[in-house]
């Protein structure tokens, strides 16, 4: 006589004690046991759920396989290979299905599954923004997910603020530079760690100030460049936390700082303290205030001569500052037309320089300048030559602006396309925008074509 199949109540605690199981025999050290075990609870399990229909659950196995194939892959959790329902962070910064990783935990390993590096707690910080990119991902693809079990998340442990007031305490307090120097370092690890760590800046609203005041009044601090990239780089971790912006953005000492590394500090410093502008530059506010006090033009330095690295991060904070007007002015005295075509024509971030331009050919002025530094060639290059497609718009998007504001460059363009035809290819497979730029310029092209053939024959 056939074995009943387990209730379902039953069957539910199969699942979690295989999944114990699994995570145990994966982690490694496993005795024999522990996959006998492993085995009949899967052998158990199976019954449950074949013994009813076979087809079914071979109709079940191909639409999950199905489902798999289809979710992007930083979507799936890595110990289930399912959609993460309510994905969390653990602290080696690897994500995972709460239900899941917690299940790990619970089983007794310490390490993550991933990266196997041992941990030294266990929190599970909920990943907000990979939960709303599933939560819209699975609306457009109509995707249904069950509702997450417990949505709250855990306020900041009154333990991680006394971790956080100790360190601090010898940040500002210590007689001993040693002790000062290696506090500082705890702290830019810890921030860079723990969001839970970069959200107790809500609480001590003043920390920069107090930090930035303990390095100026300590001989042993103030010239080592290593505290100086330490304390820039606790700033960047921070402001990585969004209600952080506006606190450090309202801290008298934590923009001027910035920007004094920004001049004054070493590749890596002025490379994080740029990223650290870009992060802060998201609210108009900071813009304000960083174009201001005077950033722009080290940035500019930056992207002229920086490290590849520190390019890109003051190409990004360059473009973030210029979405205010105000500051765009300010990055085109400061020269950033000149060494953005320059750069184009070398074939150096190519993509972010054009982004920056297309940003200023609204303003007549600049694109005056642009012309002069032979913009319209540089963008029929870039057009030529790009791969991609958002470059090669931005480029049309300028060479727009240039033969709006001097009809004269439109013989020059001409010219060129009749060599390669860079305009007919994007208006027939540019992107939307493209495609109205190119079109709009060989419009242009054809009525001053034709205007000059009228004239010649009027003249006659």
């Amino acid at each position: 006589m056939a074995k009943p199949p387990p209730a379902e109540e039953e069957t539910a605690a199969l699942r979690r004690r295989l999944r114990r199981l699994v995570a145990t025999i994966t982690a490694g050290g496993a005795g024999a046991e522990a996959f006998d075990e492993a085995a009949t609870a899967l052998s158990e399990l199976r019954e449950a759920h074949v013994g009813g229909s076979r087809k079914g659950a071979r109709g079940e196995e191909t639409r999950s396989a199905k489902e798999a194939e289809s979710v992007p892959a930083q979507f799936l959790c890595p110990i289930s290979s399912k959609i993460m329902r309510d994905p969390v962070v653990v602290e080696s910064g690897q994500t995972y299905d709460r239900r899941f990783i917690a299940d790990w935990f619970s089983a007794g390993n310490q390490m993550c599954p991933q990266t196997q590096q041992v941990l030294l707690n266990t929190t599970l910080i909920p990943n907000l923004l990979i939960r709303s990119l599933i939560a819209e991902w699975c609306t457009e693809n109509g995707f249904a997910l069950s509702p997450i079990e417990n949505q709250e998340e855990d306020p900041i442990c009154n333990s991680e603020q006394r971790t956080f007031d100790e360190i601090f305490n010898k940040i500002t307090s210590s007689s001993n530079s040693t002790e000062r120097k290696q506090a500082i370092k705890g702290l830019r690890l810890l921030t860079k760690r723990s969001s839970e760590f970069r959200a107790v800046l809500e609480e001590r609203p003043d920390s920069i100030s107090q930090m930035t005041f303990a390095r100026f009044s300590n001989p042993g601090l103030q010239n080592d460049p290593q505290v100086v990239e330490d304390m820039v780089t606790i700033i960047l971790n921070f402001s990585l936390h969004d209600s952080n912006k506006k606190i450090i953005g309202d801290d008298p000492e934590a923009i001027p700082f910035l920007i004094w590394a920004l001049k004054s500090g070493d590749m890596g410093s002025r490379s994080n303290s740029a990223a650290a502008i870009f992060t802060l530059s998201a609210l108009d506010s900071n813009k304000e205030k960083i174009g201001e006090l005077g950033a722009i033009e080290p940035l500019i330095d930056l992207l002229e001569h920086g490290s590849i690295i520190a390019k890109k991060d003051a190409a990004s904070a360059i473009f973030n500052l210029c979405m205010l007007h105000e500051n765009r002015s300010i990055a085109t005295r400061s020269g950033i037309v000149d060494v953005a075509i320059r750069a184009i024509g070398d074939q150096s971030l190519v993509e972010e320089f054009l982004a920056i331009l297309a940003l200023l050919s609204s303003n007549y002025d600049m694109v005056e300048l642009m012309i002069e530094f032979g913009g319209a060639s540089c963008m029929l290059q870039a057009m030529r030559e790009s791969e991609c497609k958002r470059s090669k718009e931005n480029a049309a998007v300028i060479l727009f602006s240039i033969c709006m504001y001097n009809r004269t460059k439109l013989k020059e363009i001409e010219a060129d396309e009749n060599a390669n035809g860079s305009l007919a290819s994007l208006a027939q497979n540019g992107t939307p925008r493209a495609r109205r730029k190119a079109t709009a310029i060989l419009e242009m092209m054809k009525k001053t074509k034709t205007i000059h053939m009228h004239n010649r024959h009027s003249s006659c």
